[in-house]
């Protein structure tokens, strides 16, 4: 497809990666000269240098010819006037990040205006990031969460221990030991993923990931020792749009919240919007400052300060507190990287979760083969991905039992979601027309259910 991105920054970087590595033809639009020419060193892609909203740099880039149009520039209103004249110029679908509150919090008149302006899909990173927060913060067992099916069916990613009960069992025995009905669909061990067969043995260290209906994954992280409460009383480091997201969401479901923010005006802002939650002003870089405001008594630690190295000091120290839970917010691929190094093993990156939207966008746009695609996670730190599809009337291989299916190596059927019924599929099991199919791939993409028959 041809794809425009305006705004070369964080997330225009990722997404030119990931769009390019899939073949798509892109060309970027940025006002800065020097960036684009970062951009054109990196990757084999046109550049043109103006502004996304101005008739004539669309032109030069090829608007008229485009599938996509992406704007994420760091302006709201530059990103949702540019597609508007993107879309008349004859773009067939524009995305904007759009990331002042004032325009996402009415969901009236956000619908509202999306619709006047034609856009076919508004993401807002700072919501993506407080959801996924959210999300951790009510099941501090893992480290990151991934929905499917209106939350019917859970992918989880758990860190085994040194002291893990599942050190060096195998994946049959572990299936035996436990009555609950689950998968372990993917492994991550060191900078190797597998997707595991039942002969899989598991190690300490391993990053797992397991398939199962929520109430099922609850039982069997019981059964392991390792299901923590949930946490009530969160501190905040940084008083950041995604905090003040992070902690509506909190405070709706009666959690104590406390964010640490170093700019007067802002905290005055926060304590206006959030008067339910304690804003105190003052540099939390500062151990004192930390220890001042309890924590030592918290369920866990948010660090959402505008730079990635302060998150990751910060929630190290946290964690070498004891504070349960620790999470950190880091965009750099790199320093995301160090932060595992550092022990720190609940990273979330705003950027990669947009990526992942506009991807999963991308590919179901593509000529589909009796599916839709209606959910893509990059998981494993990114090293695979987990992707639903609704299955079709037109699937060619509906009926046929699963263990006749010649499949593709390195890629799993992880789940089947048939209408409220959460299945971990055997050999024996079929696909449906509408089911919802769970596949967990590594080292390939997948456009369509059809893409994992050999």
């Amino acid at each position: 497809m041809n794809i425009i991105i305006a705004g070369y920054g964080k997330i225009g970087d990722v997404l030119i990666k990931n769009l390019t590595d899939e073949g798509h033809n892109v060309v970027v639009i940025d006002k800065d000269p020097f960036v684009l020419k970062q951009a054109t060193n990196l990757y084999d892609i046109m550049c043109v240098c103006g502004n996304g909203a101005d008739y004539d740099t669309l032109i030069e880039a090829g608007i008229r010819n485009t599938d996509v149009y992406i704007a994420v520039t760091g302006s709201d209103e530059l990103n949702m006037l540019s597609c508007f004249i993107a879309r008349k110029l004859g773009a067939a679908h524009t995305i904007a990040r759009i990331r002042t509150p004032e325009y996402n919090d009415n969901n009236e008149g956000f619908n509202f205006l999306k619709q006047q302006l034609d856009l076919s899909l508004a993401i807002n990173p700072e919501q993506l990031a407080a959801r996924e927060l959210f999300n951790i913060l009510k099941f501090p067992s893992a480290v990151n969460i991934e929905h499917f099916a209106r939350r019917k069916f859970e992918m989880v990613e758990i860190i085994l221990k040194k002291d893990s009960v599942l050190d060096g069992m195998n994946l049959i025995e572990l299936r035996k030991k436990f009555s609950e009905n689950f998968l372990v669909c993917v492994v991550r061990r060191g900078d190797k993923v597998y997707i595991p067969d039942g002969n899989f043995v598991l190690k300490s260290g391993d990053k797992i990931g397991l398939t199962a209906s929520p109430i099922e994954i609850q039982k069997l992280l019981k059964k392991l020792a390792i299901l923590r409460k949930k946490a009530r009383n969160i501190m905040i480091l940084g008083g950041s749009r995604t905090a003040y997201y992070l902690s509506r969401l909190l405070l709706s479901s009666g959690n104590n919240v406390k964010i640490i923010e170093k700019d007067k005006g802002r905290c005055e802002q926060l304590s206006n919007l959030l008067p339910e939650a304690t804003i105190i002003f003052g540099d939390g870089a500062s151990g004192e400052v930390l220890f001042e405001e309890g924590l030592m008594s918290m369920d866990a630690f948010v660090s959402l300060t505008d730079m990635d190295e302060e998150n990751i000091l910060l929630s190290s120290f946290a964690s070498s507190q004891n504070v349960p839970t620790v999470i950190s917010k880091v965009n750099r691929t790199e320093l995301a990287n160090m932060a595992e190094r550092f022990g720190l093993d609940c990273i979330v990156s705003p950027k990669m979760m947009i990526a992942d939207v506009i991807m999963r966008y991308a590919r179901a746009l593509q000529n589909t083969a009796g599916s839709k695609m209606e959910t893509l996670y990059k998981v494993m730190d990114g090293k695979a991905e987990a992707v639903e599809f609704i299955v079709e009337d037109t699937f060619e291989h509906v009926g046929i039992p699963l263990r006749d299916l010649k499949t593709k190596d390195n890629m799993i059927i992880a789940g089947i979601i048939r209408g409220r019924k959460a299945i971990i599929p055997s050999g024996n099991d079929i696909i449906m027309p509408n089911d919802r199919v769970v596949v967990i791939v590594a080292g390939q993409n997948l456009d369509d259910l059809s893409d994992i028959i050999k």
